[in-house]
């Protein structure tokens, strides 16, 4: 089988497609003949926990949507030829395996690409979200960065849960056409500049939640942004900033809570842990056409290098999918 690794060191990030053989189900494992795997920042910033050591080469991809054509042994549940979609290692390749607890049922509705935008971005969201930030109908929600995949995730979770969500982005164009989605406020802006707009739109309140997906470059802006007992997730550094001023005062007064967003020293099963709930509160959303993955770009697989350059760059809204080959 055909796959993409990757190398980085500390100056650069190298590409490489190789013919690998193509892998055995283990115990509590499906074989899964990939369609489609989506892209997401993490996998290319060294730091965040997704590639390893610098020098070493690693099979890339974190989530996909294809078809089972294997079971390993102690696999219940799913059988050769479902649609299932889930996180896994290595999922820019024609076959991947995806362990049990990782892997759900595609909802008929979806098409590949839009099943491949889910798995590891809405967990994300959902763990920012409900399990930590805990939103409840009313309150508001603050995401920087609000075109990204993680970005557009949080905030179709966010209308999902009655929450309202100010959004900040550098274009007034990708906010324009994120207010289809529910944005309420959208703030056009990349400095650290959006808190007195944000008390202002939210009546001197302050945000309830924060996700922060930029870094260090906002977090005191953000702090300054926040309600009395908001909570603040953090989950990316794209701006390589990895330190920041912390207001003690405002987090003693306002009982502000901060928490990292991050499955970079969890175990397997702490990974899987949240899939259940996910399954039961989330994917009904998908089913009924409440929530579609928000699908910026779909590119052919030999086109990884250059869908990676579009991330990088910014112009994207939502996710960029990768299509995988027909295999003969």
């Amino acid at each position: 089988m055909r796959g993409y690794w990757m190398q980085m060191t500390d100056s650069q990030t190298m590409l490489e497609l190789r013919e690998t053989p193509t892998p055995e189900p283990g115990a509590r494992q499906l074989l899964v003949r990939l369609h489609a795997a989506s892209l997401n920042r993490g996998e290319f910033v060294l730091g965040h926990g997704l590639h390893g050591q610098p020098g070493t080469w690693k099979a890339i991809g974190g989530e996909g949507a294809g078809e089972v054509v294997a079971v390993g042994a102690d696999v219940a549940g799913f059988a050769p030829g479902d649609r299932v979609m889930g996180r896994c290692a290595g999922a820019f390749s024609e076959y991947a395996l995806m362990d049990v607890a990782e892997a759900m049922m595609a909802p008929g509705p979806l098409s590949w690409e839009e099943a491949a935008s889910i798995p590891l971005t809405f967990l994300v969201s959902f763990d920012m979200l409900v399990l930590q930030g805990r939103l409840q109908p009313g309150e508001w929600l603050l995401i920087n960065g609000v075109s990204s995949g993680v970005g557009v995730a949080s905030l179709q979770l966010g209308k999902q849960l009655g929450g309202r969500v100010i959004g900040t982005s550098g274009s007034a164009t990708k906010l324009e056409k994120l207010r289809a989605l529910g944005l309420d406020i959208g703030l056009c802006t990349r400095a650290a500049d959006f808190a007195p707009a944000v008390m202002e739109a939210t009546d001197r309140h302050g945000v309830d939640l924060v996700v922060n997906a930029v870094g260090g470059s906002v977090f005191a802006e953000n702090i300054r942004a926040m309600a009395f007992e908001g909570r603040l997730a953090t989950v990316g550094y794209v701006d390589g900033v990895l330190n920041a001023d912390l207001d003690l005062e405002a987090l003693h007064a306002r009982r502000l809570q901060l928490f990292g967003v991050s499955n970079k020293l969890r175990t397997k099963a702490q990974r899987a842990a949240a899939v259940p709930r996910f399954v039961a509160e989330v994917m009904p959303h998908f089913a009924a056409g409440r929530i579609r993955p928000q699908i910026d770009q779909v590119v052919a697989f030999e086109e990884l290098p250059a869908a990676k350059e579009r991330m990088e760059g910014g112009g994207h809204i939502g996710k960029i999918v990768l299509r995988m080959p027909v295999v003969g």
